[in-house]
């Protein structure tokens, strides 16, 4: 079986490789703008292409190199430079087209696409939604916007091309050690004090009652792409691991008193410290995290037998671990180049926060 990842370096796409290097019978080919080192595990037992997916001639050389695979698993996506939202969009959505195009024109069987929570209506934070709850995104959100988007592209291809399979997995949040260096960069910026996490503490938490979420780690969602590949499963799955992430789960794990703070001043704090070059997180992940529903995933463990390995406080304080003590790995996304944006060295090269494209 021959399987082709676009994205395959990044956070999802190194647990799958993880998950899919030693299965016997496994071909895997993946698709990345910059290949990463020789040897460097799990990167090793791949078949590298160098493409980005949003250039100029991206169809036609995806489509070569798409030919003769069974599935297709499309992770690449871009969060960053949330300054440059021309780039996320070209990246996101005409980069996701160039790879729906792609499979169409090499005959691939199957696509299975990184979809997100982020891409349903604001819903409840005290009941869980399925996957019919609808798509049309967060207002204010551009990552929630782009996924609705593409899903909607989706929508199209699987009516107008009902032989291709089309599987949509949207995750929660995720996390895993690995990440703790490129989620710093990416979400928290140079001004974090990384190294006072090694204590396991976080004084103060932010409380609010509307910041509740989902996550599931790494290598769940690993096997959850893992199963889908060798399903005839089709359509929608939410998938996350209880329980559902909220200040006071976050105080009891992490030693900290909660602090209540009005949604108001969660929103300006993030806009004023974003458009001065503080920090990199737009507004909008503020919105996303206050709106984005909680999703069921009865359907994943119903016709996949999927079930977390690794609650989601653990796989939190895994994360945070990785944050403390700079983990990474050797591909160009999860590196700890300390003059890539959202690092010091970054700042000190004139690589503002949320500037330049950290990919």
């Amino acid at each position: 079986m021959r399987i082709v990842i676009v994205g395959a370096t990044g956070n999802a796409g190194t647990a799958l490789l993880r998950r899919l290097r030693n299965e016997p019978g496994i071909d895997l080919a993946g698709v990345v703008r910059r290949v990463p080192p020789a040897g460097a595990q799990p990167y090793d037992a791949v078949e590298w292409h160098a493409c980005d997916i949003a250039g100029p001639g991206a169809e036609a050389r995806l489509t070569e190199i798409f030919r003769g695979a069974d599935a297709v698993v499309h992770l690449a996506w871009q969060i960053q430079p949330s300054h440059d939202q021309r780039r996320l969009f070209e990246a996101n959505v005409l980069g996701s087209r160039a790879v729906v195009e792609g499979v169409l024109r090499a005959g691939v069987s199957t696509l299975v696409f990184a979809s997100s929570v982020g891409v349903y209506a604001p819903g409840p934070k005290d009941a869980y939604v399925t996957e019919a709850y609808p798509r049309s995104g967060v207002p204010g959100s551009s990552y929630s916007r782009h996924k609705a988007l593409v899903e909607s592209m989706l929508d199209r291809v699987e009516s107008d091309h009902p032989m291709l399979r089309v599987v949509r997995l949207r995750p929660g949040l995720i996390f895993q050690r690995d990440v703790g260096t490129e989620i710093a960069r990416y979400f928290a910026g140079p001004l974090l004090p990384a190294r006072l996490l090694r204590y396991g503490r976080i004084p103060l938490i932010p409380s609010h009652p509307a910041l509740r979420v989902q996550a599931v780690h790494a290598d769940d969602l690993a096997d959850a792409y893992a199963r889908i590949l060798t399903s005839d499963v089709r359509g929608a799955l939410n998938v996350a691991a209880g329980p559902v992430l909220d200040p006071s789960v976050a105080a009891r794990a992490f030693h900290g008193r909660e602090v209540p703070v009005p949604g108001a001043l969660l929103r300006g704090a993030a806009e004023v410290s974003w458009a001065l070059r503080l920090q990199p997180v737009d507004v909008g992940w503020v919105k996303l995290g206050l709106k984005a529903p909680l999703m069921s995933c009865d359907r994943i463990a119903a016709e996949l037998g999927w079930r977390p390995m690794t609650d989601a406080v653990h796989a939190l304080k895994e994360l945070v671990s990785g944050m403390a003590y700079r983990a990474h790995t050797d591909s160009p996304p999860l590196s700890a180049k300390p003059d890539l944006p959202g690092r010091l060295g970054g700042v000190l090269r004139g690589r503002l926060p949320g500037t330049g494209n950290p990919y």
